[in-house]
C-alpha cells in the first residue's frame, strides 16, 4: 500500500503544478515524466519498510555511497577478496571521491584486463562521478565486466539501475527480465533481482494505470 500516498503525492504535484502555478500545457508531458522518473529512483533504491530517522544531509551522499559499494560486493563469493586496487577505490567511493577511484581503477584493469571486479567497480565510479549519466567509458567498462564475467548479474544490475537514472526505467526493466531468465533457479543473486524487478514492475504498472 506504500505506492497509494506516493501517487497520491505525484497527483497532487502535478495538480499544483498545472493549475496552481499554471504550467504550460507545452510542459506538461516533461513535467510528468520527471514525476515518472523519480518514483522510479524510489522504487529501485527506497526501503519504505525500514523505520525513518532524522539526519544531517551530507554533502557526499555517504549513505548510498556505501550502499552501492557493498550491493556490488554481495554479488561476489565473500571468500573471493577483491585485489588491493579494488579495496582502496573502495574506500574513495565510500567518500564520494570518484574520479580518484575511478583514476585507481583504470590502472588496476590495465595490469589485470581479467579482473572482472575491477571492471564492474570502475563502471560504477565513472557513472557516479557523471552524475549519475551513462557515459561511453562507462558503457565499455560494463561490457567488459560483463565479458569477463559471463553470466553474472553485476554488469547488467549496476547498468539497469543507471539506466533507470537515466530516465530509461523500460530499457532497465528489460535488461534485468533478460538476466533474471538466464539466471539459474539457485543462484545466491536471484531472489535480490527479482525483489528489484518486481518493485519497478510494480511501480511502471501504477504509473500507466494512471
Amino acid at each position: 500500500m506504500i505506492w497509494i500516498p506516493i501517487i497520491a503525492l505525484a497527483a497532487a504535484a502535478f495538480g499544483m503544478a498545472v493549475f496552481a502555478t499554471r504550467l504550460p500545457r507545452s510542459a506538461w508531458a516533461l513535467f510528468a515524466a520527471a514525476l515518472m522518473f523519480g518514483m522510479a529512483g524510489y522504487a529501485l533504491q527506497g526501503s519504505p519498510s525500514m523505520a525513518g530517522a532524522p539526519k544531517l544531509p551530507t554533502a557526499d551522499n555517504g549513505d548510498a555511497n556505501f550502499a552501492m559499494v557493498d550491493a556490488r560486493r554481495q554479488m561476489f563469493d565473500p571468500n573471493s577478496v577483491p585485489s588491493r586496487y579494488v579495496t582502496v577505490a573502495d574506500g574513495f567511493a565510500r567518500r564520494g571521491q570518484f574520479e580518484d577511484a575511478a583514476g585507481l581503477l583504470s590502472g588496476a584493469v590495465s595490469q589485470n584486463p581479467n579482473d572482472g571486479e575491477a571492471w564492474l567497480a570502475l563502471a560504477n565510479a565513472l557513472v557516479e562521478h557523471a552524475n549519475g549519466t551513462l557515459t561511453p567509458a562507462s558503457l565499455y567498462a560494463y561490457g567488459q565486466a560483463e565479458k569477463v564475467l559471463p553470466g553474472h548479474p553485476g554488469a547488467p544490475y549496476f547498468l539497469g539501475v543507471a539506466l533507470i537514472r537515466s530516465g530509461k526505467p523500460v530499457d532497465a526493466r528489460e535488461l534485468w527480465a533478460q538476466t533474471l531468465a538466464e539466471t539459474p533457479q539457485d543462484a545466491p543473486w536471484r531472489p535480490q533481482l527479482e525483489e528489484r524487478l518486481a518493485r519497478l514492475d510494480e511501480l511502471l504498472d501504477q504509473i500507466a494505470s494512471q
